[in-house]
């Protein structure tokens, strides 16, 4: 495996444009990986591979210094925003992702592609005991425009009663918004937000998880005339699968890059409403891919 350093495709983009902001380079998440290989215990779990693991970690990323975007390796930018736009659809069949070329919930989905009440069904239906549904991300919306600085800012896809009929239970499970005040008067809040995610897949679920949520921030704080601040990544049961331990060592032999810059192309007039093709993440220098299988 190739530890080269890939460029971005362009010539043009070679070089970071000088519309754009100088960005430091941190390694939040390379500190994390490398705390969970120091640190860890050997466990078992679910599926049979065998674990090294941490139990609870946080990290803190500054979304003005840039988009967190893993560099150390490839990440496949398409997959996560296809995927964040699936979940804000309400959507709970890998269809719709599968006719765009993202097959990651393929090994969990039924042959018609049905994968029970996951994330966004929790997110945009969350059922009522009169019949009805809640739409937590509407919801979300409407009160950070109304009263910001309400502390029930919250999203929660883990609904135990619906957890048996998941295809699979969710990993990045409960998060919160957060706002603080403008710096400068007349200026803008600064929204934040916060995941806890219960179960953590190091090599291969984390720094996707980071680009989804951070996305998400950038697209609500858009929806609601707010600046963005931080987004804080707590997770639970950390872990490194024992057959990604050899993709970790090659990970954490690389040196991070500064992250990419996040731009929005378009404002829809809700949120529901983005298209892939509105959202372009500039200035992405990375390291080359590295595979490794998913467990099941």
């Amino acid at each position: 495996m190739s530890s080269v350093l890939v460029p971005p495709s362009s010539p043009a983009a070679a070089d970071p444009s000088p519309a754009l902001p100088p960005r430091p380079v941190r390694r939040q998440y390379e500190d994390f990986a490398s705390h969970v290989i120091t640190h860890g215990v050997s466990k078992g779990d679910r599926t049979g591979t065998g674990t090294t693991s941490v139990f609870g970690y946080q990290m803190r990323f500054d979304l003005r210094e840039g988009f967190p975007l893993v560099t150390t390796k490839k990440v496949h930018l398409k997959s996560v925003v296809l995927e964040l736009l699936w979940f804000l659809r309400g959507d709970g069949n890998a269809r719709w992702l599968q006719e765009r070329g993202v097959t990651i919930w393929d090994e969990w989905a039924a042959p018609n592609g049905d994968l029970g009440p996951v994330y966004g069904v929790q997110w945009r239906s969350w059922p009522t005991p009169d019949g009805g549904h809640v739409d937590q991300i509407a919801d979300v919306i409407r009160t950070l425009r109304s009263n910001p600085d309400s502390r029930r800012i919250v999203v929660s896809a883990w609904n135990v009663a619906a957890l048996p009929q998941m295809a699979l239970m969710p990993c990045h499970a409960f998060f919160q918004f957060y706002v603080a005040p403008a710096e400068a008067p007349g200026g803008r809040g600064r929204l934040s937000c916060q995941l806890y995610q219960r179960s953590a897949d190091v090599f291969l679920g984390v720094p996707f998880n980071i680009a989804s949520y951070a996305l998400l921030t950038h697209l609500v704080a858009a929806q609601c005339d707010l600046d963005v601040g931080e987004f804080i990544w707590t997770g639970g049961d950390c872990h490194v699968y024992d057959n990604h331990r050899e993709q970790i060592a090659l990970q954490l032999s690389r040196e991070p890059l500064p992250y990419p810059v996040l731009q929005l192309k378009r404002q829809p007039a809700s949120i529901f409403d983005y298209a892939y093709e509105d959202i372009e993440v500039l200035d992405y220098r990375h390291h080359p891919p590295i595979k490794g299988a998913v467990a099941v």
